[in-house]
């Protein structure tokens, strides 16, 4: 097969190319840096006794956050603000100092309004429409999530299957709010990660989910129990009660933990919840996002 020759003008041109691409500096590729694997939020049961204590309000939250502790998304309790749900003034008022403070909103963890697994239909109905009420206040508020308790009575299989039911009714109603209804290990059968674990197989709903919290597991194994409720998990609770001169948790392995959390493929908001007596609550909040930052590298 012939070819043809290459003019004196095209090898030229050519050549020219070659040694310009010699002479011009090769610089390194700047990758931007990766996102951590989760970011750090803040449970406002953390402060509860400073709260209670009527040193500060619901309102003073988000500022306190970040203006104390550098903490961009906040978990609230409605304890804190529990005749608010449908105050839109108030709710506002609330997203305009998130939004103020550069906070995210991420959650509402619901207390006192019935019981999700009432033996009673009557009452399981009413626990079920006291909880629509936050469901619409986290919307509002751009939270991803409520937190429910499972509580019930009865055997083992009748409290799964009543927990069930009202977990499956809620979590239609939340659904239509895009808002995720999920619950914490937070006593009872509850706090068993296997129970657990069946009665979000029953309810089979993609936004019925966990909360699983370090801290509250009691007789079932922490390890385990959190493993067990990593599939379902739309949130993580870091419980923390003290820390030794390392800087470490000294009641349980939070590396341990957070291995579980990372290879179960969780990417979010891990929530601070100090429940510690020996530091006072400022203290125990800073030692364990400290923790949370060192481990958040090496696990």
């Amino acid at each position: 097969m012939s070819s043809t020759p290459l003019s004196r003008r095209e090898v030229l041109a050519a050549g020219l190319a070659g040694a310009a691409s010699v002479m011009m500096p090769r610089f390194p590729k700047v990758l931007a840096p990766a996102a951590p694997w989760f970011e750090i939020s803040l449970a406002e049961w953390s402060l509860h006794k400073t709260l209670f204590a009527g040193k500060i309000t619901n309102l003073d939250f988000p500022k306190i956050a970040r203006q104390e502790f550098g903490i961009g998304g906040v978990e609230y309790v409605n304890s804190f603000f529990k005749t608010k749900a449908w105050d839109l003034p108030y709710l506002r008022e609330l997203n305009r100092i998130c939004a103020g403070e550069g906070v995210k909103n991420v959650l509402i963890m619901i207390d006192g309004e019935g019981q999700m697994g009432d033996p009673d239909a009557t009452g399981r109905a009413k626990a079920v429409e006291n909880h629509k009420q936050w469901v619409e206040a986290a919307k509002f508020l751009g939270c991803h999530s409520i937190r429910v308790n499972a509580y019930s009575r009865g055997s083992r299989e009748e409290q799964a299957k009543l927990c069930a039911d009202g977990l499956a009714q809620l979590g239609a109603y939340a659904a239509r709010a895009k808002i995720n209804v999920i619950v914490e290990n937070h006593g009872g059968l509850s706090s068993d990660g296997q129970w657990l674990t069946d009665v979000m197989k029953t309810v089979g709903m993609k936004n019925v989910g966990t909360l699983p919290d370090f801290g509250n597991f009691y007789e079932y194994d922490r390890y385990q129990g959190t493993q067990d409720m990593m599939p379902f998990a739309k949130g993580v609770s870091a419980k923390s009660h003290d820390f030794g001169a390392d800087g470490g948790e000294t009641t349980k392995d939070y590396a341990r933990l957070l291995k579980i959390v990372k290879e179960a493929g969780y990417r979010g908001f891990i929530g601070i919840e100090y429940e510690g007596s020996r530091l006072d609550e400022y203290e125990g909040i800073k030692a364990t996002k400290a923790l949370l930052e060192k481990l958040r590298e090496q696990v």
